[in-house]
């Protein structure tokens, strides 16, 4: 027993002994351990001393770089726009000097037409550094075009104005001039033109800044500011201040063809104020032929023309100026199967593209110099005759649609809109009489027409004020 015993016993003291010579082994690896990582910290340290400098000096070096690239960047983009606005400058003197026609490109703002979903997303896009080009998203390509001017859906109609407001003034110094606005039905072309009450559009606009003009030149010159509107239905040229707004009048040519076109018997009233301007839009937009369709809620179903004639008589020399504005909005073009015209909708329908097709043949004419212009085609384009292919400056307003339901129409209209932009009508002329006797026989002529380039006198008005209107 006490032999089993010690037998016992040294079998422990032999484990002991071993457990303490591993224990011992484990105390010796921990303190390699220690030692070790005592040395890592020392050489991290050494390495943070040493390289931190260097890192700090690196961050600064790449900031400054930064900074120097930013600012680099900045000075390029402003001798860019610097570069681009001259560019304009001359660009625009090129146009004055050849007698390109102006086009300037605006998208309206998403409307409740356009519905919602794929159909309703933006396809129109913009440069941030150049405000004469847009792209349009069709079928997975991008095409780009370059206007005169873009104004984009956020644009006011200030903004539209102002850039246009240089060549409405022009009128009074003795130019013809003619802005008229295209796009597809529901483009905001009406909007644009004519606005509304508590946002007016450039007809109501240019009045104001007519009197303005002529009211700051006072001192030295009288003015006579007349106007009429007019209105292309169906073929069918209207008067829309006359007291029978739906018979039919005609254009005709003055036996003297540097007197260009007129209207014989056209209704013109001379207004001074702004609440003048006022009934004259109500009674003419009274007049005017308008219907729902499914393109656009209150759809034009006819071209309407303002036409504005400002005379000017100097009270020293005796020199007369006689500038005209014409102001258009051009029915929209549309495709029969989304506009869903039908019956008597369905012919006005017709009739408008087929006068904006008319327009289409007198562009491509004037485009490739033709040695025939088809004017006479329709109505329209007969009595744009003389701001198309005379001595006029010209403007063309494009409308488009932001959204991709309507992005055929945006790149059918973009396209014509720069086949516009290439036509050169000449140098713009001003006309000028120092005697009212010219003007005099052409009344007897015109019999109380007024010549459509600018050059008849509205002392030839029908009807020479609002009273004798409401007669």
């Amino acid at each position: 027993m006490e032999k089993k015993i010690r037998g016992e016993m040294s079998g422990v003291q032999q484990r002991m002994k071993a457990m303490v010579q591993v224990v011992g082994s484990i105390q010796r690896e921990l303190s390699e351990i220690k030692l070790a990582k005592h040395t890592i910290k020392k050489e991290v340290l050494a390495l943070q001393q040493a390289v931190g400098p260097g890192i700090k000096q690196m961050r600064k070096q790449i900031v400054a770089a930064i900074t120097e690239i930013d600012t680099t960047n900045k000075e390029l983009v402003r001798k860019y726009r610097k570069e681009m606005a001259l560019r304009k400058k001359y660009h625009n003197e090129i146009v004055e000097l050849k007698g390109n026609i102006r086009v300037f490109a605006r998208v309206r703002p998403t409307i409740k037409e356009d519905g919602s979903g794929a159909q309703a997303e933006h396809v129109v896009s913009y440069d941030d550094d150049d405000d004469g080009l847009l792209s349009v998203a069709h079928r997975g390509a991008l095409r780009t075009f370059e206007m005169d001017r873009v104004f984009q859906p956020v644009s006011t109609q200030q903004n539209v104005f102002d850039e246009v407001k240089a060549l409405i003034v022009s009128c009074v110094d003795g130019f013809n001039v003619c802005i008229f606005a295209y796009g597809q039905t529901g483009s905001g072309k009406t909007f644009t033109m004519e606005g509304n009450q508590a946002n007016p559009g450039l007809n109501r606009r240019a009045l104001q800044e007519l009197f303005t003009v002529t009211a700051d030149r006072g001192k030295d010159w009288d003015y006579s500011i007349t106007v009429s509107v007019m209105e292309i239905y169906n073929e069918s040229i209207r008067d829309l201040l006359s007291d029978s707004p739906t018979e039919s009048k005609e254009v005709k040519q003055s036996r003297n063809a540097a007197d260009g076109h007129y209207v014989p018997g056209l209704t013109w009233i001379r207004v001074q104020t702004v609440e003048d301007v006022h009934e004259v839009f109500a009674l003419g937009k009274e007049n005017r032929a308008t219907a729902v369709t499914d393109m656009n809620e209150h759809s034009s179903r006819s071209h309407a023309l303002l036409s504005i004639i400002a005379v000017g008589t100097n009270r020293t020399t005796g020199l007369k100026t006689i500038g005209r504005l014409n102001l258009v909005d051009l029915a929209g073009s549309e495709r029969i199967n989304k506009s869903g015209s039908e019956g008597q909708r369905l012919k006005e329908a017709q009739n408008i593209n087929k006068s904006l097709s008319a327009l289409g043949d007198v562009i491509h004419s004037l485009k490739s110099k033709s040695g025939h212009i088809p004017y006479r085609n329709s109505k329209l384009t007969y009595l744009l005759q003389d701001s198309l292919g005379g001595e006029s400056k010209t403007l063309m307003m494009v409308q488009v649609s932001p959204v991709e339901k309507n992005s055929s129409e945006t790149l059918c209209t973009l396209n014509f809109a720069q086949r516009v932009k290439s036509v050169e009508l000449g140098q713009a002329s001003r006309r000028t009489e120092t005697s009212d006797t010219a003007a005099r026989e052409r009344l007897a002529e015109q019999g109380g027409g007024v010549s459509l380039s600018g050059r008849g006198s509205p002392a030839s008005s029908k009807r020479t004020g609002l009273a004798a209107k409401k007669r």
